[in-house]
């Protein structure tokens, strides 16, 4: 079974764990990372750029698309990064998460995937 890891945070959060701490904490990531790929577990694991670098499309009810910035959802929170894993089951999957070292500063929700779009053979 297929499970996203999302991690939010916000600018502020970040910024006060200090330059040394949330290098180590890219490194223990990208260790987890590595941990998971040699299990077969991971997925893949992406960072997103920053809110001021999204875009929103919308289409009209005219079927023109109109393309705006944002999202500026009102929360302080924004969505940082995410990794899907493959993996037997929740309880495999919350155990991944709680490994995750940006779980100690934010929450990690963890979310079942449930289809995959079928490209065809």
């Amino acid at each position: 079974m297929k499970y996203m890891l999302l991690i939010y945070g916000n600018e502020e959060r970040w910024a006060s764990v200090g330059r040394e701490e949330f290098e180590r904490i890219v490194a223990e990531t990208d260790a987890l990372n590595r941990e998971l790929f040699e299990s077969g577990e991971l997925v893949g694991a992406y960072g997103v750029a920053d809110q001021v670098n999204a875009k929103v499309v919308r289409v009209d009810d005219r079927g023109v698309p109109v393309v705006s910035d944002g999202p500026y959802a009102e929360a302080k929170e924004y969505l940082g990064s995410f990794t899907i894993v493959d993996c037997e089951n929740l309880e495999r999957a919350l155990e991944i998460a709680a490994r995750n070292p940006a779980a100690r500063y934010v929450g990690v929700e963890v979310r079942p995937l449930m289809h995959e779009a079928d490209v065809g053979s």
